[in-house]
């Protein structure tokens, strides 16, 4: 596939176009790109043209100018669809950081553009929190409190070397310690803003396809939306993990074929 750009708002993406038929969209997960998803999209492209993107920050798409939350990714997405698919009705398949988009697009008015729905590893719920979570968030409160009495030009040079101590990076996750700048603030607004309450609000129907080995989008979650989603419902895939589509891709395939092209499959 060609590699083409895609400009919004001053920012450059790179997206790829492969396949035939009806439009669907796949978008990749937090710290992934495109490139994760092309197999996949290879796979459907005989009944399907596949459009991916890769997120401003992610794959071969230059970081954006600033930081961005969830909805200026959707934004993002919106202007794409209308620019660059230009159609009135397209199926959608996301994963993981993908979904927090999809969430955003479908409490929209672009929501009745969307046909097919097919979610996997999907985030954006509230986690279930360990003990150790929040041990590590209160020592980085304390460690944070003695700062916040200093005036604006000394906060910000303590903050910025507290940052850089190796007690501070202990207790950031293994995403945000891999981060900085940019990336790293626009991290912190994503996995802070829990999107449950949009779920009950979609109409859609929409498929979930899960591994049962998730960890990073355990199956309680998929439980949740599946529960809270007023159309959902819930596939899983045995011996597979976050990326279900990679670990057992024939399987997760089928599933996706007998969704998209019902008329051409006997049973999921």
């Amino acid at each position: 596939m060609d590699q083409q750009t895609f400009t919004f708002e001053g920012n450059s993406a790179a997206w790829y176009k492969t396949g035939t038929g009806k439009p669907i969209l796949i978008l990749h997960g937090w710290g992934s790109s495109s490139a994760v998803m092309t197999p996949l999209a290879k796979k459907l492209s005989d009944i399907r043209t596949c459009y991916l993107v890769d997120f401003p920050g992610f794959g071969n798409s230059p970081e954006p100018a600033e930081a961005w939350d969830v909805d200026k990714y959707a934004d993002f997405t919106e202007a794409f669809i209308h620019t660059v698919i230009q159609k009135d009705s397209i199926d959608i398949l996301v994963h993981s950081y993908g979904n927090r988009v999809l969430l955003k697009l479908l409490n929209r008015s672009i929501r009745d553009i969307f046909d097919k729905i097919i979610i996997t590893g999907g985030a954006g719920l509230k986690p279930k929190r360990s003990a150790r979570y929040y041990i590590r968030k209160y020592t980085a409160k304390v460690l944070k409190a003695p700062f916040t009495i200093l005036p604006g030009k000394l906060r910000e040079k303590g903050l910025e070397s507290l940052r850089s101590t190796n007690l501070w990076k202990s207790l950031g996750s293994s995403d945000y310690k891999q981060l900085s700048g940019v990336m790293r603030e626009t991290f912190v607004k994503s996995v802070t803003e829990f999107l449950d309450d949009l779920l009950p609000k979609i109409e859609h129907e929409a498929l979930l396809i899960w591994g049962r080995a998730d960890t990073a989008t355990p199956l309680y979650q998929a439980f949740k939306m599946e529960k809270e989603l007023k159309n959902g419902v819930l596939v899983q895939i045995e011996n597979a993990g976050h990326y279900a589509f990679l670990d057992q891709p024939e399987q997760f395939i089928s599933i996706c074929r007998a969704y998209l092209e019902p008329e051409n499959q006997q049973s999921i």
